[in-house]
């Protein structure tokens, strides 16, 4: 299909992103994909995409993009500046905006403690090849999205799906119906204990307790594979700060590593499957997009739950993506933009 997209200039880093590639583990490759899964979701949605299509994840300051085909994009996560030249029409965030060819869609920055990651979607998602089951880039390995790199000036990026005119022009304006369950950057992450991997439960349970206790913030060398985070750990935990490195186990996204420095990391997206360190406590995965949108120098505080308040807090968080993927479709007719797009 003929490019919707040439790349005048790739931001600070953009790569192509989705829902992941879950389940290879065992060969050394990261679950990647959207480190905010929320956003990547609802900018799919806008749209009328499956929730884990791939998009443009756009860090702190985004791309400038030039239209060489009309379409419609799905845009949320933080506000980074996006706007329209030569027009210079403003693209707010949670919303769904038609581009015409000829124009360029910029992203110059906004407001980084309020978020760091936007997320714009295109109709049927970015055609990139499939690797392992997901389009998303994997930096560490080098594979997925384009070239397993992040954008380059020059690059052209296709959608999947066409959308004439007269089907574009229904979900021009449409925005994401807010809930309370929607997550927001710097509030609060909760906590469920770590495994008791080399430590006993009584430890386990007072490296949570100091976890809450504390003021953390993110340190600016945090990226997408993990954020380090700033505190008064040594204070806290001096019984597990400086413990040393154990046998080498299975990480997840969310896990809150000690390493012997006494600087608690916390994994995302990108997080290597093994790791070393002791795992004192994992973030529930309802607030996996918090982290994700937690910049350098944000804030973040923690609160132990219970597993039976995760999974409360889960199904909180599909059922408000439920609710506005309905709305959506009551408004505009989704179905008919499927029809439309070939799809």
């Amino acid at each position: 299909m003929e490019a919707t997209f040439e790349v005048l200039s790739p931001g600070l880093l953009t790569t192509v992103q989705d829902a992941g590639r879950p389940g290879f583990g065992h060969l050394g490759v990261p679950q990647g994909g959207a480190a905010d899964p929320w956003s990547l979701a609802v900018a799919n949605l806008l749209i009328g995409n499956g929730a884990g299509s791939a998009v443009l994840e756009c860090t702190v300051v985004g791309p400038d993009l030039r239209v060489i085909r009309e379409t419609i994009v799905g845009l949320t996560g933080p506000d980074l500046g996006a706007f329209v030249r030569p027009s210079g029409r403003r693209l707010r965030p949670n919303a769904a905006h038609a581009l015409a060819a000829g124009e360029v869609l910029s992203m110059p920055g906004g407001q980084v403690g309020r978020g760091l990651r936007a997320y714009l979607a295109v109709p049927g998602g970015l055609d990139v090849p499939s690797v392992l089951s997901s389009r998303s880039t994997c930096l560490a390995g080098a594979f997925g999205g384009l070239d397993g790199r992040p954008l380059r000036t020059g690059d052209r990026l296709a959608q999947l799906a066409d959308v004439t005119p007269e089907v574009a022009s229904g979900w021009v304006g449409r925005t994401w119906p807010a809930s309370p369950a929607d997550p927001m950057p710097g509030v609060v992450v909760r906590l469920l204990p770590g495994p008791e991997i080399n430590e006993g439960p009584e430890q386990v349970e007072a490296a949570c307790r100091a976890l809450s206790a504390g003021a953390w913030m993110a340190d600016p060398a945090s990226d997408r594979q993990a954020i380090r985070l700033v505190g008064s750990w040594r204070d806290a935990m001096p019984m597990l700060a400086g413990a040393g490195e154990w046998l080498s186990h299975g990480v997840v996204p969310g896990a809150i590593q000690l390493p012997p420095d006494g600087r608690p990391i916390v994994l995302l997206a990108d997080a290597q499957p093994t790791g070393g360190y002791q795992v004192v406590a994992v973030a529930i995965a309802a607030d996996l997009p918090v982290l994700g949108q937690l910049a350098p120098g944000a804030p973040v505080r923690f609160e132990p739950v219970t597993a039976d308040a995760a999974r409360a807090a889960w199904a909180e968080r599909q059922a408000a993506l439920a609710s506005g993927k309905r709305r959506l479709r009551e408004a505009v007719g989704w179905d008919d933009l499927w029809q439309s797009a070939g799809s």
